[in-house]
């Protein structure tokens, strides 16, 4: 178990709810069944948070509460960027919480980068816990008070397994961090083309079949040359990783059902 499992483990144990913060525009994505399997094991119960949800149309959030509550699983949709639904999210809390208990303690918990110190700055109601677009911001658990009733604890961001090109689309890894971006680009950039190709074209003014020929053509648009003229293609490359996590590329994924 990675140091950073093991703080989350711990946190989870002396917690009374846990909030999994996933990101909704890929939340099967950025979901941890680990983490919730450790909880469940626990006797913890789990809150999904759904954040982000200005970056979707309400009824594709909507869709997704209801994609995790017919699994039994309590959920909310809200955008702490923005303070919307937040009032859902302390209801879902005390709803959680066993009613008996005149403090309760609950572990702010997901991947890298789905938002979860702005979450903590929305219930604490300023900003107390440093925030940052940078995957990996917050290294260690944190314990600090939103209300009379209630302390919310920080934990580092969790990392599932997969490759590196997993991690980056996930927004777990910074795109600085691959080798190769072009692979995870390509990706990203072929489910769009199979989805809703128009977003590429409305946000980058270019128009391709092909995801390698679409950054190519990124790359030449935005003067990205190398020796000899040619494209560097892995600089357009970091540029659609770096839009899609920081949330400027328009692109979500809608539930296969419900």
């Amino acid at each position: 178990m990675s140091s950073e499992w093991a703080i989350v483990r711990r946190v989870i144990k002396g917690a009374d709810v846990v909030l999994e913060v996933l990101d909704v525009r890929d939340p099967l994505g950025t979901r941890s069944r680990a983490l919730e399997l450790m909880a469940s094991r626990m006797g913890k119960p789990v809150v999904v948070v759904l954040n982000k949800s200005d970056l979707v149309p309400r009824e594709v959030a909507e869709k997704w509460v209801k994609y995790f509550r017919r699994r039994g699983m309590r959920a909310v949709y809200i955008s702490a960027a923005k303070r919307m639904g937040t009032r859902f999210l302390w209801k879902a809390i005390r709803d959680a919480a066993d009613r008996g208990k005149e403090v309760v303690v609950v572990a702010v918990t997901g991947m890298p980068n789905v938002g979860k110190s702005t979450i903590i700055n929305v219930l604490r109601g300023r900003h107390g816990a440093g925030t940052s677009p940078i995957p990996g911001f917050t290294k260690h658990a944190t314990r600090m008070r939103a209300a009379t009733w209630l302390r919310v604890i920080d934990t580092p961001g969790v990392i599932p397994r997969g490759s590196r090109e997993d991690l980056a689309l996930r927004g777990a890894l910074r795109p600085e961090a691959l080798e190769d971006p072009v692979v995870a680009a390509a990706r990203l950039i072929g489910e769009i083309m199979g989805e809703a190709p128009s977003i590429l074209e409305e946000k980058y003014g270019v128009r391709a079949d092909d995801p390698y020929l679409f950054l190519e053509a990124l790359a030449k648009r935005r003067g990205l040359l190398g020796k000899g003229g040619v494209a560097r293609v892995d600089e357009a490359a970091r540029i659609v990783l770096r839009d899609w996590q920081a949330g400027r590329l328009v692109f979500y994924r809608r539930p296969r059902e419900g």
